[in-house]
Parts: structure tokens; C-alpha cells; sequence
């Protein structure tokens, strides 16, 4: 069996399929006994046909064949699986989102290399070199006009793609939650992110998320009070032993847990990266005041539950 390499970024621009349609697809070519089509490599690397030769190092005995094509250089290869996949598969608006934008940004670097060497052989050669790539037409234009949308469209779609690229560097996985339909960002969400400078990302990222728990951790640390250590919320953990969040609760329970994970994953790299933080004393004091502000608003929301609770109650026992 031919081994091909991986390229992780070829790979991570194709949009996985589901359970069943990965179960699907090894069950046809099973029972083809072959693979109809070849799977598509450039210098040995694979560039189309992941889930396929996934399930071929499974099953050996089928035969398979390959059909490679010429790049340039790999931004040519990220174009064409881009173009590939938005002509030919059923895609969510999240994911011919991405892959439009992903397109248009492989492309212009594409052909700003293309300009260069030509630049290059013209200077070697004495000669004026040929800025004529792609027959001329702007790459905005031309990508448009293949899908049938406006250059606006295509612009935004770098926004968008490029955000996404970003956020799912800060959370890994968040990409796949955004194709899965789990998470949803508008164009002005991930411009925002895009735009904000590197030191700032992570912030911006947890508002977009999240912004009802951005404000209140920011009017937690408005409180003069909030050098003072503060308890953990009074929640009993025993009564969660065993406990199964109920199907309709899932999507909020799951959001929050999010949250708490992006939390954790941020500490954890800060700290890190910083872990004279957990010896120094005097750099403790600062890891304990900076703790106290997630501890402030989940005290803020258990008492705020308790209140909820208490005023219905002694409403239910009025109109009893």
C-alpha cells in the first residue's frame, strides 16, 4: 500500500463528516471492493481524499489508485481544496463561509509569490515581468463570480475565515463546533476579533462568547470590595453525584461549560508561562486578587438563584 503524508493544514480545510456518512462512505467502498475514484497528491502529500484513505489504511486489500497534480506552492494546494470543496459538496453556510474566505486569502498569497518570481526572473533577465495572473482579473472578483456572489461577500468571508482561524488557535475545536452548527459568529464578530491587536485577542474572544459574563466579572472587579478573599459558592456538590443534565438543558449547559473551559485553558497558558506566580509571595497576592473575581460573580449568581427561589416560594404559599 502506497503511504502518503498528511499535511494537517490540507487536511484541517475539508469539512468532516459526520458518524453516518463516514460509516456510509466505508460501507460503499466495501462493497465496491475498490475506489472508483483516485485520491488527488501533490509530491506525495495527500490533498483530497482524507476520510477515503483514512478507511483504506482500515481495509489494505482495496485497491486504490492516485492522480497528482502540479502546484506552485502549497497556497496553490490550500486554493484548489478550497474551490474543490465548495463546487462539489453539501455544505453548511458556516463552512462555504469559511472556505470561500480561505480561498480568497490562499489565492492573493499565491499570487503575491507568483509576482515575486516573477519579479525575480524579469530582474535576472532584464527584462519587465508578467503581473498578468489568473488572465488579470482581480482575485476578489474572479472567486466571486465562480460562486455566485458579491466581491463584499468574498471580502467579508476573509474576515470571517480569518476569525475563525484565530479563535480556534485561543479554543482548539471551535472551529468544528462553528461547522457542526453548535457555535455561531456573525462577519462583524470575527472582524472584530481580527482587528483587535494579538495581546488583546483573548479578551475580545471571551466577550464575543460570552458578554453577559464579560460585564458582570467587569462589575465584580469594579467592587471596592473585591481585594477581600471571597468563599466559593455554597452549593452542596454531594447533591450532583450521579446527576444527568436533562436533553433540553444541554445547549446552555454545554455553552457555560465552555466557558468555564476557555477560563481554564487561559490560566493555564498564563501560568505557564508566568509560574513564578505560585511561589513568589508578593506575585501571589496578585493570582489571589485576580482569582477572587470569577469567585465574586458566582457567589453574585448563587445568591441571586437563592433570592429567585425564596421570592417563589413565599409567591406560590400567597396564592396557595
Amino acid at each position: 500500500m502506497i503511504n502518503l503524508k498528511i499535511d494537517p493544514e490540507f487536511q484541517n480545510q475539508i469539512p468532516p463528516l459526520t458518524d453516518d456518512e463516514y460509516k456510509q462512505l466505508e460501507e460503499n467502498i466495501l462493497k465496491e471492493g475498490k475506489l472508483l475514484s483516485p485520491l488527488i497528491v501533490w509530491n506525495n502529500t495527500l490533498v483530497d481524499g482524507h476520510n477515503r484513505y483514512a478507511i483504506l489504511q482500515k481495509h489494505p486489500e482495496i485497491y486504490f489508485s492516485t492522480m497528482p497534480l502540479r502546484f506552485e506552492n502549497r497556497e496553490e494546494a490550500i486554493a484548489w481544496i478550497c474551490r474543490n470543496q465548495l463546487g462539489r459538496r453539501n455544505l453548511s453556510p458556516e463552512q462555504k463561509r469559511y472556505l470561500l474566505g480561505k480561498q480568497y486569502e490562499a489565492e492573493k498569497k499565491a499570487a503575491k509569490i507568483f509576482r515575486g518570481n516573477q519579479y525575480t526572473l524579469a530582474k535576472k533577465s532584464g527584462g519587465a515581468h508578467d503581473d498578468n495572473h489568473h488572465s488579470g482579473k482581480k482575485t476578489c472578483d474572479r472567486i466571486a463570480e465562480e460562486n455566485g456572489v458579491s466581491r463584499v461577500s468574498v471580502l467579508r468571508a476573509s474576515h470571517y475565515t480569518r476569525g475563525i482561524d484565530i479563535a480556534d488557535n485561543l479554543f482548539p475545536g471551535i472551529k468544528q463546533k462553528v461547522f457542526s452548527g453548535e457555535v455561531k459568529f456573525t462577519n462583524e464578530e470575527m472582524s472584530k476579533l481580527v482587528l483587535s491587536s494579538p495581546d488583546k485577542r483573548q479578551d475580545v474572544f471571551a466577550e464575543i462568547m460570552h458578554p453577559e459574563i464579560t460585564k458582570a466579572m467587569e462589575t465584580a472587579n469594579a467592587d471596592p470590595k473585591a481585594d477581600e478573599p471571597v468563599p466559593m459558592p455554597i452549593s452542596n456538590p454531594e447533591q450532583f453525584k450521579g446527576y444527568q443534565v436533562p436533553d433540553e438543558c444541554m445547549k446552555v449547559y454545554k455553552t457555560l461549560s465552555m466557558a468555564t473551559e476557555m477560563m481554564r485553558n487561559t490560566w493555564k497558558r498564563v501560568l505557564k508561562n508566568n509560574q513564578s506566580y505560585l511561589s513568589d509571595p508578593e506575585k501571589q497576592k496578585v493570582l489571589r486578587y485576580a482569582m477572587q473575581r470569577p469567585a465574586h460573580y458566582l457567589n453574585e449568581l448563587e445568591a441571586c438563584m437563592e433570592q429567585i427561589l425564596s421570592e417563589s416560594i413565599e409567591e406560590a404559599e400567597k396564592t396557595a
